[in-house]
């Protein structure tokens, strides 16, 4: 259902649907993976009744990964203990307060990578959030039940968060669209963070006119004169069937980049993993370092096996990759100079099988994602099907949330 099949129905009808599509659409441990709280018809009735008319989001039910703060619930962030550290919120969250403004109803919430730390949807604590359509893959992570909801149609709307790549992967291995905001934006100062300077807030939709009108109404919409320009980055590191489509669909919006441009771009966009390795641990390592000892039995063991390796980064290693980092960001400086937007592939590969979790994988995950993290760039992200049925994605990486070259490349939808 689409946001405008959404806003038709009575509130008992869409109080009703909401609840019914969890329970039809999600199996008994997909909906624990996914949903941390779901509303009851009561409450979303009541909300749905509420919603202003002639709001842009009138009607229309999310989900709100459980990072951000809702009066009267818990956030635990994926994690077993949270709120025994953590003051209850006071408010919504800021971006709470604004759907709220905007029409939109909170459904519930969406489970998460504990902690936000981690691009695979696994979760020791409430199961790992598996693919809706392909059970035994996962939905990727870290807005791993935020995706997978969206994916299997229970809510046609869905928020989350993106450090390193947490809205990116999830929408390419889950069939979605995807939208990354900026670090340090009113919308993600109040969530639970993981590394401040990389955070950002964004969401999920089903369709691309979902996704235009969403932008349109929570950040604004901009068309240009005249099409954008635009080019292509072929990455390595990724596989070939997911390489041939991507590149396929790339052709509709950009032509290759030309030996110069993908020469720069590569160079100074390989060691992206690495630097994002560094500077992110060292930044969630000064978050944790306060629980990391007391609580250690209360984190899943992929959470403390990366807190370890955090608690030992140097600030030789800090200083070593410091050049490189400001390299990168110069260079996409240089590219913004010339161009409106770069697409490159979401993911090297499609939704991978439990054991497939690998950290080699992971840092090829990073490898995609982790050059327009480290510069805070926004992000579309537009799915891409696969002939295996499966799908991937393209990121379109802009230098600014309002860039005319996201209403652009939105235009067919």
């Amino acid at each position: 259902m689409t946001f405008g099949e959404w806003q038709q129905l009575a509130p008992e009808a869409a109080a009703r649907e909401v609840r019914r599509r969890a329970e039809a659409h999600l199996s008994v441990s997909q909906r624990r993976a996914a949903l941390a709280v779901l509303l009851d018809e009561a409450a979303l009735q009541a909300s749905f009744a509420s919603a202003p008319v002639g709001s842009p989001l009138r009607g229309v039910p999310y989900l709100l990964k459980d990072l951000f703060d809702v009066t009267g619930l818990p956030t635990f962030a994926g994690s077993s203990f949270l709120p025994e550290v953590r003051p209850a919120a006071g408010q919504d969250s800021q971006i709470v307060r604004e759907l709220k403004a905007a029409g939109a109803v909170l459904a519930g919430k969406s489970q998460l990578f504990e902690f936000a730390w981690g691009l695979t949807g696994e979760n020791a604590h409430y199961g790992d959030c598996e693919h809706p359509g392909f059970p035994g893959r996962t939905s990727g992570g870290s807005s791993s039940g935020s995706a997978a909801a969206v994916a299997a149609d229970v809510v046609p709307f869905a928020i989350g968060t993106d450090t390193g790549g947490s809205i990116r992967v999830p929408a390419a291995f889950c069939g979605v669209f995807g939208f990354r905001g900026m670090p340090r934006d009113a919308w993600i100062t109040d969530a639970v963070p993981l590394a401040p300077s990389f955070d950002t807030a964004g969401w999920f939709t089903r369709t691309a006119q979902d996704m235009k009108t969403a932008i349109a109404a929570l950040v604004g919409l901009r068309t240009g004169e005249k099409a954008p320009r635009g080019c292509y980055l072929d990455m390595p590191g990724v596989d070939p069937e997911v390489a041939a489509a991507c590149a396929a669909a790339a052709a509709d919006l950009a032509v290759p980049a030309d030996g110069i441009a993908r020469g720069e771009l590569l160079d100074k966009f390989a060691p992206a993993a690495e630097i994002y390795g560094v500077l992110a641990g060292t930044e969630t390592w000064k978050i944790h370092k306060k629980w990391a000892d007391r609580y250690r039995p209360r984190y899943g063991p992929l959470v403390r096996d990366r807190l370890d390796r955090a608690r030992a980064i140097s600030r030789a290693q800090v200083a070593a990759v410091e050049p490189s980092h400001a390299a990168l960001k110069l260079a996409w400086e240089k590219f913004f100079l010339a161009y409106d937007f770069l697409v490159m592939a979401a993911s090297p590969f499609p939704a991978p099988a439990k054991a497939d979790l690998t950290p080699a994988n992971r840092l090829r995950m990073l490898g995609l994602t982790g050059p327009a993290t480290l510069a805070g760039l926004p992000v579309l992200t537009i799915p891409v099907p696969l002939p295996s049925g499966m799908s991937t994605g393209l990121q379109v990486i802009v230098n600014h949330p309002q860039s005319p070259a996201i209403s652009w490349a939105l235009r067919s939808g």
